[in-house]
């Protein structure tokens, strides 16, 4: 076990809940198991890459082809998109998505809510490093509280003297059976901005189908998104507060294969719901401000 991960151990490792050891690619990982369900964390870009209540599937995807390493993006799970999202708008030898996934953060806390719930807290901090890629101070923190339900809480701090302008999104990689036939509700009557079709404005009439790759940024919308996922017998449910952009990409068939962190095939078993303050909703937060956004994921078995 690395020193970190044994000094993160001897601190905050609750047993039988929370276990820190390395993981995949040697990254620190926190593996937690409680009443409800069981989940993993990675420090590596504060990316939670499972949770599965007891008794049914994974909510969360992950690829099989996915990249473990301390310089690149884990694909699945939940990434955290910041500061900014997409390709960056001026620099384009920056990460897209920004560089906050690609970052190790600091374990903050570990705690057993009254609840039984688990509650972990992760933080990051502007250093000299992120200061050459983006020059503004800033304090995060995400916490993940596993129960029945997956909620996920990001806080960004402004600690700086000017205006700090960012894009942020919960990049969550949902589970579905075959995406093809699943249909996704809540996103009715609002407009979205068509990433496939040049950014080029329309309205969502109806519940949204995956017929080939779909990129769609929804405006001004705060509504609980919903999957409908005949094939698995269930309905995923994305609730959130402090966003006004969601995202639903999945890349098809013709895309898929040439992604190398995508396996063969695998793309018909995902379907990303992003909770997001992106493009028109990017976010100013004030000098000594903050933002916070949060997003629950749950499932219901529709057979009952």
């Amino acid at each position: 076990m690395a020193a970190n991960d044994s000094a993160d151990a001897a601190r905050f490792a609750i047993p039988g809940v929370i276990a820190i050891a390395p993981g995949e690619g040697g990254l620190s990982r926190l593996t937690i198991t409680n009443p409800f369900a069981s989940a993993e964390l990675y420090l590596h870009g504060a990316h939670l890459t499972r949770f599965q209540p007891h008794g049914q599937r994974p909510l969360l995807w992950m690829s099989s082809a996915s990249r473990f390493a301390a310089d690149a993006p884990i694909r699945g799970g939940i990434p955290l998109c910041w500061p900014w999202f997409g390709a960056h708008a001026t620099r384009s030898e920056l990460p897209a998505h920004g560089f906050a996934r690609l970052r190790p953060w600091r374990l903050a806390s570990t705690a057993v809510d009254g609840e039984g719930r688990t509650v972990v807290a992760l933080a990051l901090a502007s250093d000299a490093q992120t200061l050459a890629l983006w020059p503004h101070p800033f304090r995060l923190t995400l916490q993940a509280t596993v129960g029945r339900e997956l909620t996920v809480e990001l806080r960004i701090d402004n600690p700086g003297s000017a205006p700090m302008r960012c894009e942020e999104a919960l990049h969550t990689y949902l589970a579905v059976a075959d995406v093809g036939q699943v249909a996704i509700a809540g996103l009715q009557g609002a407009t979205y901005l068509d990433k496939v079709r040049g950014l080029a404005a329309f309205r969502q009439d109806q519940a949204l189908t995956i017929r080939g790759e779909v990129d769609r940024v929804f405006l001004d919308t705060t509504a609980t998104v919903t999957v409908d996922d005949p094939a698995a017998a269930r309905q995923l449910a994305i609730s959130k507060e402090g966003s006004h952009t969601t995202v639903v990409w999945n890349p098809g068939a013709q895309k898929a294969v040439g992604m190398s962190d995508i396996g063969a095939g695998e793309w018909q078993g995902l379907l990303c719901v992003e909770t997001a303050n992106v493009k028109d909703h990017a976010l100013t937060i004030p000098p000594g401000g903050h933002h916070q956004t949060r997003m629950t994921l749950s499932a219901r078995d529709t057979n009952s």
